[in-house]
């Protein structure tokens, strides 16, 4: 049974930053992805960033350069920097981990989702 819990999540002026943290637990595989993903009212679900277990990442381009994935695998734990956080960047945002299981058959299990508001 896996669990993601995550938190981090805040209210934070334009320009700051906050720094967003999600541990797994459970059977969790060697090949995976963690990360990211965020939801604005009103609006679908994207993908913020994420980081293979192998170190790959792949980002929103909004968020270039501003934010950083980064995982900690002894822990199962995926991290989140944001800096220089604008409104745009109001969501709630999920924890993802991608489990390739024995089978071959992916698996996506999510955070509770974590607020952050961005604003004067």
């Amino acid at each position: 049974q896996v669990q993601l819990v995550e938190s981090g999540g805040g209210l934070v002026q334009p320009g700051g930053s906050l720094r967003l943290s999600c541990a797994a637990s459970g059977s969790i595989g060697s090949i995976n992805v963690m990360g990211w993903y965020r939801q604005a009212p009103g609006k679908q679900r994207e993908l913020v960033a994420v980081m293979t277990s192998g170190s790959h990442t792949n980002y929103l381009d909004s968020v270039k350069g501003r934010f950083t994935v980064s995982r900690d695998n002894a822990k199962n734990t995926v991290y989140l920097q944001m800096n220089r956080l604008k409104p745009e960047d109001t969501a709630v945002y999920y924890c993802n981990l991608h489990l390739v299981g024995a089978s071959g058959m992916g698996t996506d299990y999510w955070g509770q989702g974590t607020q952050v508001t961005v604003s004067s």
